[in-house]
């Protein structure tokens, strides 16, 4: 029996970084790009009625919510399946925590930054740019490219894409993606840095089997069972879309055919369709 479960499943995600203050703060300290001197000191969890509301599919999403010492609002997500309506999905979320700030009787000037943090554990995210495992996105001035506001940032960390880093790379940033990428249900051992660390020593016991009850453990292997299921209902309206595609250029093959007057044997060779089918068009 494995010695460890998959920290990106909903269950384990949520109770590392979902019930540990400090280890949600580490964590962003390490991936978030954050101005020098205004790294996070305390982090403090947000109540559900303090949460935008959340569209997106049950199964495929993990999130914590919560504030620092500065007042700034973090989103921290976990996406086990990733497709394009994702990316908006994100900056819906983002964008409607800040604008929630207002309900606190606010001006729009002591509105305070937001920022989403998104892991993707799905090598499809951000395919056109397959070897970079960090995507940021800021609001900024398109001429002069400098000019950026981080009222509301998105940083996108695509799991697969990530390979150890060199010594110049922060350590904590480099250990926290070694324990969501490395560390699973076949995991015997666990890379002795990160044993030796404090945060991710710590981390490492929370996602111990032996800490989860026999409930806990289904509810965790429903959770994958649901990803998989989900990820075989997009691949599969995938494919039809794809079949459906191949069938209609094939029909638009055989009309242009038939308007150039070639023989029927040839648009039988041309398109694979059937000599019925191509005289109902």
């Amino acid at each position: 029996m494995s010695k460890y479960l998959d920290p990106k499943a909903d269950l384990t995600f949520k109770k590392v970084f979902g019930e540990h203050p400090n280890l949600v703060l580490s964590l962003l300290n390490a991936l978030l790009p954050l101005p020098d001197g205004m790294e996070i000191k305390t982090v403090s969890y947000l109540t559900p009625e303090n949460i935008p509301e959340n569209p997106g599919k049950k199964y495929s999403i993990v999130d914590v919510y919560c504030v620092d010492n500065y007042d700034r609002h973090f989103i921290v997500e976990m996406q086990s399946i990733w497709n394009t309506e994702f990316f908006q999905r994100t900056l819906f979320n983002a964008t409607s925590m800040y604008s929630k700030q207002l309900d606190k009787g606010k001006a729009f000037g002591e509105l305070n930054d937001v920022y989403a943090l998104c892991l993707v554990n799905d090598e499809k995210a951000f395919s056109e740019y397959p070897n970079e495992y960090i995507q940021e996105y800021y609001l900024s001035n398109k001429k002069h490219t400098s000019d950026i506001h981080t009222d509301l940032s998105m940083v996108f960390v695509v799991l697969p894409n990530f390979k150890p880093q060199n010594r110049a790379t922060k350590v904590m940033h480099n250990l926290w993606l070694k324990f969501l990428t490395e560390i699973d249900e076949k995991t015997d051992d666990a890379d002795p840095e990160l044993l030796a660390n404090k945060e991710t020593s710590e981390a490492l016991e929370i996602v111990r089997r032996s800490a989860f009850t026999d409930g806990e453990l289904l509810a965790y292997d429903l959770y994958w069972l649901n990803v998989s299921t989900e990820k075989s209902s997009m691949e599969r309206e995938r494919n039809e879309g794809r079949a459906e595609g191949r069938e209609e250029a094939m029909l638009e093959t055989a009309r242009n055919a038939k308007a150039l007057n070639l023989p029927i044997e040839t648009i039988i060779k041309l398109t694979g369709l059937t000599i019925e089918e191509i005289e109902l068009l």
